[in-house]
């Protein structure tokens, strides 16, 4: 395989089969910066909320399901909450911007109580689905719900 052929390759995958993957694929692209630049940036702290709000969300799902109580209205309202929490996240990011403060205070702070709410929420989750939790994620969970509210 020569080097033309690798390009080619690299920029197929890269730019899609197609114009409308390449439009689909772009476009998704370009709303993941916006967003991500509301939202005051993708690091670590954004990513741990993230990930517990795809796990309790899940988990909450299969422990309805478990418990026989599947219910589609609670599970679009607990979807609008999710979705609420990231507009807090993006007002304090711009709170963050409009004081001009080097460090992202208000974001933190968000993220930390959040991240404490859905952590707990998904304990309790897999408490539902009998599942034994460490006490260290526990008590590390619990420490940033209580970092959160601390500062409110």
């Amino acid at each position: 395989m020569n080097i033309k052929d690798i390009a080619s390759l690299a920029a197929g995958a890269a730019l899609g089969g197609n114009i409308k993957e390449f439009s689909f694929g772009g476009t998704v692209a370009f709303m993941g910066v916006v967003v991500s630049d509301y939202l005051g940036g993708w690091d670590n702290a954004m990513k741990i909320l993230v990930l517990l709000m795809v796990i309790d969300y899940f988990s909450g799902i299969l422990g309805a399901f478990r418990n026989k109580c599947l219910n589609s209205e609670v599970m679009f309202w607990g979807g609008v909450r999710k979705g609420i929490v990231f507009l807090v996240i993006a007002l304090a990011a711009a709170c963050d911007q409009f004081i001009g403060g080097q460090a992202p205070v208000f974001r933190t702070l968000a993220l930390y109580f959040y991240a404490g709410r859905e952590g707990l929420s998904v304990i309790e989750n897999l408490g539902v689905l009998g599942v034994p939790m460490p006490s260290a994620l526990t008590q590390f969970l619990e420490q940033l719900r209580q970092k959160g509210e601390s500062n409110r």
